[in-house]
């Protein structure tokens, strides 16, 4: 009996102290929630003071240079310090009713900031989120008032040939038609001044592919000395040199945007528009190969050759492109000669058009 009544006793101080543990657990938690709510409302208030005094100063700004006279720089000062008052009322009203129902539900305020995958059977649930049994909510990102750096991609195609040295394009040893060159980069766009967007700076990195087909049944040929352009002694069916290099282009970008303005954000977007860029690039050769193909002996033969050809290591050159929305018209010229040792100079030329994935 003194047993028992010991072990119930100690089963009772082991189930009120969990309890206790639990609650303080609890009690931590929800003061950690509430802080964070808070910390949210404080940045809320500097977030939209941030963002009138930004406002206020172009608004100066327009002042200074005469394009509005004191009385409109008044008004809109006054409609701007509404707006962003607004802003805070409304805003931290979401987050006192988020904080309300955290008080009221536990967990659905701790989780609605928080990313998550469920793997689920059944219908789409009320807000729609589940495709195909899986629901997905991603972390939602904050918003950068002024994104003054953007990326893209760009893909560019055209015909290639080479400048030599005492000859015209019209002499080339290379065939208009049959020579061309790809390249496949991504850029970084970064507007120059603080409150106009007419002049970019874009950098980034690119793959050249720059092709030559030449004329009159040749191939190169590395005698030692210099790389030269040889009669195969057999027909060929094709011949074609390629150059692959890695570069860094990096151009200055003008041209018209649009503003887009949001009471929490503004971007400069260029779609649609006139653009004219000019600058260059600098990199390494990654390496050049022939391929051809030549029939021998009434069978079909081809042949893949990979050698160094005393091709430069090193390429820099010039380039431009002028257009309009994401297609220009795109140029380069390798400064670097292709081959080292050869006693006439010949760089590289290439003319298409460039398609930016914006």
């Amino acid at each position: 009996m003194k047993s028992l009544i010991t072990i119930s006793t100690a089963l009772t101080m082991f189930f009120l102290a969990s309890n206790y543990s639990h609650a303080q657990e609890k009690q931590v938690d929800s003061l950690s929630v509430v802080e964070k709510f808070s910390r949210v409302k404080k940045e809320i208030v500097q977030q939209e003071k941030n963002a009138l005094k930004i406002e206020v100063e172009n608004i100066n700004k327009r002042l200074e240079t005469g394009s509005i006279d004191q009385a409109e720089a008044e008004i809109l000062k006054s409609a701007a310090a509404k707006k962003h008052a607004l802003n805070i009322e409304n805003r931290l009203s979401i987050v006192d009713n988020k904080m309300e129902l955290y008080k009221r539900n536990g967990e659905l305020g701790e989780n609605e900031d928080k990313a998550y995958v469920a793997i689920s059977f059944g219908n789409e649930d009320a807000n729609n989120t589940r495709v195909f049994g899986v629901s997905v909510k991603s972390k939602e990102k904050k918003v950068v008032y002024d994104r003054r750096t953007i990326s893209d991609g760009y893909i560019a195609v055209g015909l290639n040939n080479v400048v030599t040295s005492g000859e015209s394009l019209e002499d080339s040893d290379f065939k208009v038609a049959g020579s061309r060159f790809a390249e496949l980069g991504w850029t970084w766009k970064t507007r120059v001044f603080d409150n106009s967007n007419w002049l970019r700076v874009r950098y980034g990195l690119a793959f050249q592919f720059n092709g030559l087909k030449p004329t009159d049944n040749r191939l190169f040929v590395d005698t030692g000395e210099q790389t030269e352009l040889q009669t195969y002694p057999l027909n060929l069916k094709k011949s074609k040199f390629r150059m692959d290099n890695l570069v860094i282009p990096i151009h200055f970008e003008f041209g018209p945007s649009k503003k887009i303005e949001h009471d929490d954000y503004f971007r400069y977007v260029t779609r649609d528009q006139f653009k004219f860029g000019i600058g260059g690039y600098g990199g390494i050769n990654l390496g050049a190969r022939q391929k051809l193909k030549f029939e021998e002996d009434g069978e079909n033969q081809k042949q893949k050759l990979k050698a160094n050809y005393n091709t430069n290591n090193f390429i820099y050159g010039l380039s431009a492109y002028i257009g309009w929305g994401a297609t220009s018209i795109y140029a380069k010229y390798d400064l670097n000669t292709i081959f080292k040792n050869n006693a006439v100079d010949q760089h590289n030329v290439s003319l298409g058009l460039r398609l930016d994935l914006e």
